[in-house]
């Protein structure tokens, strides 16, 4: 995959959930913090000097350039009507001494980056030119021979731009790093700590199951130990829409779970599937998820609209007719609908790329009104300036992601904007297909 070279500054953009080779970057400069060299490290050859990265993170950690660190292999549930992003793989646990070893690694690249010779003479500041230099220099460790290229050029990406934000947030990943044994978990976190000290917020993804099984006094020691906030795909608090998509919970074992998290101290961070219950049960999901997450009161609430994506089962069942879909609008409809019945001190954040409307975030309940006045301003737009919109936001979107469109999707792309110049009767149809093949790739 090409991911667009004007985005170097971060990882990955900011609404942007997927992990892929960052690939070469043009030259720009950032400082790196200064810090004791603190343990010595083991030696590496170069077949081992990689660590392990998921395919996935949050897109705030993706904005804070978190260090990414994997704790286990993909989801342990993978059942999920709506989700391709695990499909056809084995979940499983790492041992945590492989783990260790990651972090080991992690603190190597560092040090490599740090000891390299400085950009035009001024030390602590890292160029694109020291990044090259470093790999070059290190044939030993990068070479064509050592194995492991691509995922030691996103090594040495992530740990750069992790220096450039300060060194100072790790994510733990797969889908769910509290699925791991608690004791195992906070030796790592632990571990994390003495091996790199400048770290102050270590997060993770976690399911509502794994938060239940874990006991208060639990969570609370994990809190201790420095895992700071759990990210939770609630996706929807209706029972009947959770039951359809095989989440494998009900809406009361999500409560529960999320009241646990928000009572051990742990930052809770909920994320919210606009569109998911399909047009029957639109309103249910929208009204049901609102009582969920008012009942939760989490730090966070962010939404991540639906995208039938490829190889999902949705899509699928879509296609056979088995699931409606609703319409750009009338899922901005159904956020409106949400959000007047929240009733919680939540931020609530639209940074997804499967959003619409960006500028839909907020502090709850202060906020609440002006909220609804960007979604009412939306649907106030006459028509051909709502498909217009739309049509850029996806376009733009997929840009950032891909860097470019495939040949058939550009002409299809191309094709609904001269139905807009030319304000045919096809338009609307010709704006929602091309939307749709653009959506198929997010994630």
């Amino acid at each position: 995959m090409f991911i667009n070279s004007t985005k170097f500054t971060r990882l990955f953009p900011r609404n942007f959930d997927h992990i892929d080779n960052p690939g070469p970057r043009p030259k720009i400069i950032f400082m790196t913090p200064s810090h004791p060299q603190d343990k010595p490290r083991p030696d590496f050859d170069g077949e081992n000097f990689f660590f392990e990265m998921g395919p996935i993170r949050p897109p705030s950690e993706g904005s804070d350039h978190s260090l990414l660190i994997r704790t286990t292999r993909n989801c342990s549930w993978n059942r999920c009507a709506f989700c391709a992003t695990y499909q056809g793989e084995k979940f499983g646990y790492r041992q945590v001494s492989d783990i260790k070893r990651d972090i080991d690694v992690a603190r190597a690249v560092r040090e490599e980056l740090q000891a390299a010779p400085a950009a035009g003479g001024r030390a602590g500041w890292i160029t694109q030119d020291v990044i090259q230099g470093v790999w070059d220099g290190n044939p030993h460790l990068y070479g064509a021979d050592s194995g492991h290229q691509t995922l030691k050029w996103q090594n040495l990406h992530n740990v750069a731009r992790w220096l450039a934000a300060g060194a100072r947030t790790v994510f733990l990943q797969d889908a769910d790093a509290l699925i791991m044994r608690t004791p195992e978990l906070l030796e790592i976190l632990n571990y994390l700590k003495s091996a790199l000290p400048t770290v102050e917020r270590v997060t993770a993804y976690a399911s509502s199951r794994s938060c239940r099984r874990k006991s208060l006094e639990e969570l609370r020691e994990l809190r201790q130990a420095g895992l700071v906030r759990l990210h939770m795909g609630l996706e929807s608090g209706c029972d009947a829409v959770l039951e359809r998509m095989q989440k494998g919970v009900t809406a009361r074992e999500q409560v529960e779970a999320g009241q646990k998290v928000v009572a051990a101290g742990i930052s809770l961070c909920d994320y919210l599937m606009p569109g998911l219950g399909g047009k029957d049960l639109s309103e249910r999901h929208a009204r049901d998820s609102a009582a969920v997450l008012t009942e939760i009161n989490p730090e966070f609430i962010r939404l991540r609209s639906l995208a039938l994506r490829r190889h999902s089962p949705l899509l699928a069942q879509a296609r056979e007719g088995l699931f409606t879909e609703l319409s750009e609008d009338e899922v901005v409809a159904e956020i409106a609908l949400l959000i007047a019945n929240l009733h919680c001190g939540s931020y609530l954040v639209s940074d997804q790329m499967a959003n619409l409307l960006y500028a839909v975030e907020g502090q709850l309940p202060q906020d609440k009104e002006k909220i609804l006045q960007v979604i009412e301003a939306y649907l106030q737009k006459p028509e051909a300036e709502r498909l217009a919109f739309r049509l850029r936001q996806r376009w733009r979107s997929f840009l950032a992601v891909y860097g470019s469109l495939p040949e058939p999707l550009e002409q299809q792309v191309q094709e609904a904007w001269d139905a807009l110049r030319r304000e045919a009767s096809a338009a609307r149809a010709r704006v929602d297909a091309a939307i749709a093949a653009l959506k198929e790739g997010f994630v």
